[in-house]
């Protein structure tokens, strides 16, 4: 960000207002999202270990898998923000649905994928010999749900632009309550065990998407927008994707990598790591809540040609990064004592995880400042900047890492090669941030 004189009060306020606005309820979606595993563990678990292993292979694979299409729901944000801040709210639906249609035919691409492969990626993932037909089944079956996960995805991001984050935390809350109850009914009501679950969360998942899909036809007729597929849109969707599709898995490889890392420094390490590592995902919910509202608010001062506007924007997103950051890294020094303890009773793991987790308190303030940026040049559309930063990142994080066994260093050592993977991505984002390049006006990019 360029030098700017001070923001006035009103300003700041008024920015305030819209990123609590928007922050808070994609908070509560985003929490929610990882409670469908929690839920189905909890229950599969009683069905035996073999069961809940199965599980474990399958939703780690589907997890994975929905999770590199993440940017259906980050460039349609963008993209229908745009046309919003333009005043094109028709232009905006019509866009949200060529990302939608987009997410129909990629999913139905997985499935075809999927279904027939299912036992040779269970294999090809470790699943043992008692746990493999059980994530074999529940990964077939689930599978069949995937074009409704991505379409979910899509349709959130249409909502997101049109600056409605409420009505995904409904939707996801909603999905919830309805996959826990489908669930217990299926799996022992039904007596149709691990694929009891399975056709839960499908049918859940299938249930979300009709519900944003009602939303959006809604819209789309109330603003005269067609719903047709339009083969131009849903290339010019794809295109928009790609960058974003490449940043997410070069951030998917660092988190690999670090996995693979840590459980050559020793069972007691990689144990620590998982610990470490679920703390650092679930303190990202709270950051990428911003993120979030600065995809949406830059997109529509942009579409608007606002750039006076979406600089200030950006600086008080910034300094929210910060201030959260701040808090979330006092919190986890705190709150380690009581936090261990949920994970493990074993001393070892407890000692190599304590200086690990300082490491990741230490971290969050730069966390604060990626997690901001990050939305801020998503709103703007700047996807091809962001999938080249993330692969120099890459480049920095891999020799680091791998530096950590051979000199001998154990998870503090590797956590803090994490720490430095951050810094590098902050000052890759400060550094476009401050050179306005990524302010482009405009309906659309």
């Amino acid at each position: 960000m360029t030098q700017a004189p001070e923001i006035p009060e009103a300003t700041r306020r008024r920015h305030d207002r819209e990123i609590v606005a928007l922050a808070v309820p994609a908070f509560g979606a985003l929490v929610a999202e990882p409670l469908f595993v929690m839920a189905d563990s909890a229950i599969v678990g009683h069905l035996g270990t073999a069961q809940l292993a199965g599980l474990g292979v399958a939703s780690a694979l589907l997890t994975t898998a929905v999770s590199v299409f993440v940017f259906l729901a980050y460039a349609t944000t963008a993209a229908v923000a745009r046309r919003v801040g333009a005043g094109d709210r028709p232009g905006a639906i019509r866009q949200g649905m060529d990302g939608i249609w987009l997410a129909l035919l990629l999913g139905t691409a997985v499935i075809a994928v999927v279904l027939p492969l299912a036992p040779g990626i269970v294999d090809l993932f470790g699943a043992s010999t008692t746990a493999a037909p059980y994530a074999t089944t529940y990964l077939r079956i689930s599978s069949l749900g995937i074009p409704a996960m991505l379409m979910v995805l899509a349709a959130t991001g249409v909502l997101r632009g049109l600056q409605d984050t409420r009505t995904p935390l409904y939707v996801a809350v909603g999905g919830f309550i309805a996959n826990a109850v489908l669930n217990v009914g299926l799996v022992y009501g039904a007596g149709l065990g691990i694929a009891g679950s399975a056709w839960g969360t499908v049918i859940a998942q299938c249930a979300m998407a009709s519900v944003y899909l009602t939303v959006v036809v809604r819209g789309a007729r109330r603003h005269g927008a067609s719903l047709r597929p339009d083969a131009a849109g849903i290339r010019a969707s794809a295109q928009a994707g790609v960058p974003l599709l490449v940043r997410t898995l070069s951030l998917r490889a660092i988190l690999m990598i670090a996995t693979a890392v840590a459980a050559r420094l020793g069972d007691a390490d990689i144990a620590a790591h998982q610990i470490t590592l679920s703390l650092w995902s679930l303190l990202a919910f709270a950051l990428d809540a911003i993120a979030i509202a600065g995809q949406a608010i830059i997109g529509r001062y942009l579409g608007a040609a606002d750039t006076k506007g979406a600089r200030a924007a950006c600086r008080r997103m910034v300094q929210w990064g910060i201030a959260t950051g701040v808090v979330l890294g006092l919190l986890v020094v705190a709150a380690r004592p009581l936090f261990l303890p949920l994970f493990t009773s074993d001393p070892v793991v407890k000692d190599a995880a304590l200086p690990a987790l300082l490491m990741v308190a230490l971290s969050q303030p730069i966390c604060g400042i990626v997690f901001v940026l990050d939305g801020v040049l998503m709103g703007a559309g700047d996807g091809p900047y962001l999938a080249g930063a993330m692969l120099v990142t890459l480049a920095v994080f891999v020799p680091a890492a791998l530096l950590v066994p051979a000199l001998g260093g154990g998870l503090t050592a590797l956590w803090a090669a994490m720490t430095l993977m951050m810094t590098v991505r902050m000052a890759t984002l400060w550094w476009r941030s401050r050179s306005g390049r990524w302010l482009v006006t405009g309906a659309t990019r």
